[in-house]
């Protein structure tokens, strides 16, 4: 297992993330939405596609199924193994989600952007959870195939 982060917010091994999105095969979303408008959807979306067996977690007893996907209310109630917990949720409540990852078995605590807690960071690491914060799965897939070009002219009218 690579080493644990001590800066949550910062640069982490490509590596790190590499194993990690490698290992997982089921994430649960913390705060997956049903709005197509919403960056949780386009990223459930996505890892769904590639492969990942994704659960998303959402309390609203009006949102039962996104993407076909049966939505759970909360990681509890989730009734198999979780990898990992991919949170998009505020910051504020990080602390007791990695409380409830810690619960469930998780072995991997991801926040999104913006989604960062060194408390919640320390705690997960102090149970044996691997720990992203800051950062998304779908960008950390995606980022070995884009290289920008910035040498090519614009084609404009």
């Amino acid at each position: 297992m690579p080493e644990a982060k001590t800066d949550h917010r910062y640069a982490y091994a490509p590596e790190y993330l590499a194993e990690i999105l490698r290992s997982v095969k089921t994430i649960a979303m913390v705060g997956a939405s049903a709005d197509k408008t919403k960056f949780s959807y386009g990223v459930l979306r996505q890892l769904a596609e590639i492969g990942y067996d994704i659960l998303p977690v959402n309390p609203n007893p009006a949102v039962t199924e996104i993407r076909g996907i049966k939505v759970w209310r909360s990681l509890e109630e989730i009734d198999r193994p979780v990898d990992m917990v991919d949170v998009f949720r505020p910051k504020e409540e990080l602390y007791g989600i990695s409380e409830q990852a810690i619960a469930i078995g998780a072995k991997v605590l991801w926040a999104q952007i913006d989604v960062y807690d060194d408390r919640a960071a320390a705690l997960a690491e102090a149970a044996g959870l691997q720990v992203v914060m800051d950062r998304c799965p779908k960008i950390e897939l995606f980022r070995p195939f884009w290289k920008p070009r910035l040498d090519l002219d614009l084609d404009l009218p």
